[in-house]
């Protein structure tokens, strides 16, 4: 891991060239993609047989072979061992239970004129969701955004999954049956999220698509958006963790550890205010570093994008961590709550040194769909809001119109306007 000193006079100019990540789109990617989603857009499942067959190694004959329905979701969750079973259905609870409490509610209000103004919210009538397929198995991708769509009370969740020779995992399926998904297309790449976008005779139209995926998947989201709604383009996985000393340096290095192993260009920095606190991780990470199986993986991410900092107190630690806003950050400090105040932009926040990032991926409770890159300055998790829309309410009175009406009037002569004028001026008593 890269290391640097709050204190050096290139400091920041250091840390803005190892947070930096490349986001532009590889103009290959780019090009497929959009061959792919006119294809799909002109020819229907037709196309999308085809390329699931193409990049798949599948032999479908049509989309019969690629549609899974309530009771294949179920047989999967019944083949699980009971602890399995039970894990699902505990972390698909407590997921449920959290959103719950982020449900947007309609509300209304009477001026003293007699006018009604408020807010209707309606959920999303169908969303898709992308969960990755192949040798990873993602249940916990699947609970994440099948959940607060679910409570959100969306109509219809559809799910989109590849399987690569055909091979289907019984764990990602059980978990679209604990967390509510109406149907399963084992499809995916660009051509799955062509057919949510634009719906073909067998696959219907959705109004969101959310989701992890590869180069592909990301671009063809990007494409589509306008036509749906997306989360959000998703970068590499980071994690921030500012310690001061109080937590086992074996607890913090496998913290860091568990986003590296995500992929290459992953982030893991680690902020403390302690020298001797650095090397003491530093040294359990070259440990622990032979008991991981992705090894190869978590070595690469550290060498290419981790960073030590030592920070001359916490105050500035939590200056940095709101510069970095990160997607993951653990406060693995004493009175953790009381810094997390101090903290302005940062995807979730993990508090305390018995609060590992893992738990919030797969059962705490909160969303593990977050902003990544930087994202956290503007945007925030996926979550039951994400499935819901407002809409305005406005019933003017008679009264209300005499008032209003000489305003809008003013304001749309003002704007060179005339028939939004007159349709105000038209309700005028005089």
């Amino acid at each position: 891991m890269k290391y640097l000193n709050t204190q050096s006079v290139d400091f920041k100019e250091q840390l803005k060239q190892l947070l930096a990540f490349e986001t532009a789109q590889d103009p290959k990617v780019d090009q497929a993609v959009a061959s792919i989603c006119a294809d799909v857009q002109q020819r229907g499942d037709e196309a999308v047989v085809s390329y699931t067959n193409q990049f798949d190694g599948t032999n479908a004959q049509d989309m019969t072979d690629l549609t899974l329905h309530q009771d294949d979701l179920e047989a999967a969750f019944f083949r699980l061992p009971e602890q399995v079973q039970n894990a699902l259905k505990t972390a698909a609870k407590r997921v449920e239970q959290y959103h719950q409490k982020q449900k947007l509610t309609s509300w209304q209000y009477t001026d003293d004129d007699g006018t009604l103004l408020g807010q209707q919210i309606t959920a999303l009538d169908r969303v898709g969701i992308y969960v990755p397929g192949g040798k990873a198995a993602y249940p916990s991708s699947v609970i994440m955004n099948a959940m607060p769509a679910h409570v959100a009370g969306v109509g219809e969740i559809i799910m989109v999954v590849p399987t690569p020779k055909g091979e289907r995992n019984d764990i990602v399926l059980a978990a679209a049956f604990v967390a509510g998904v109406t149907k399963v297309f084992t499809i995916g790449g660009a051509q799955a999220v062509a057919a949510l976008a634009y719906g073909t005779e067998t696959i219907p139209q959705v109004d969101k698509i959310t989701g992890p995926g590869n180069a592909y998947v990301a671009a063809a989201k990007r494409r589509v958006f306008g036509v749906v709604g997306i989360d959000m383009v998703a970068g590499p996985s980071e994690i921030l963790v500012i310690a001061d000393g109080s937590t086992p340096a074996d607890w913090v290095a496998m913290d860091l550890f568990s986003q590296a192993e995500h992929d290459e260009i992953a982030q893991a920095i680690l902020i403390s205010t302690s020298q001797d606190y650095l090397d003491a991780v530093k040294e359990s990470m070259n440990k622990l570093i032979e008991t991981m199986p992705r090894r190869e993986i978590i070595e690469a991410s550290l060498s290419n994008r981790g960073i030590m900092i030592l920070a001359k107190d916490l105050d500035e630690a939590c200056e940095i961590a709101n510069d970095i806003a990160p997607e993951h950050l653990e406060l693995s400090l004493e009175n953790a709550q009381n810094w997390a105040t101090k903290i302005r932009h940062a995807g979730a926040i993990f508090m305390g040194r018995y609060t590992s990032e893992s738990l919030g991926d797969y059962c705490a409770g909160p969303n593990h769909v977050l902003p990544t890159s930087r994202t956290a300055r503007f945007s925030s998790p996926l979550g039951t809001y994400d499935f819901q829309k407002r809409s305005s309410l406005i019933q003017v009175s008679e009264d209300g119109a005499q008032k209003l009406g000489k305003i809008a009037s003013t304001l749309a002569h003002g704007e060179r306007l005339t028939a939004h004028a007159r349709a105000a001026e038209l309700r005028l008593k005089d």
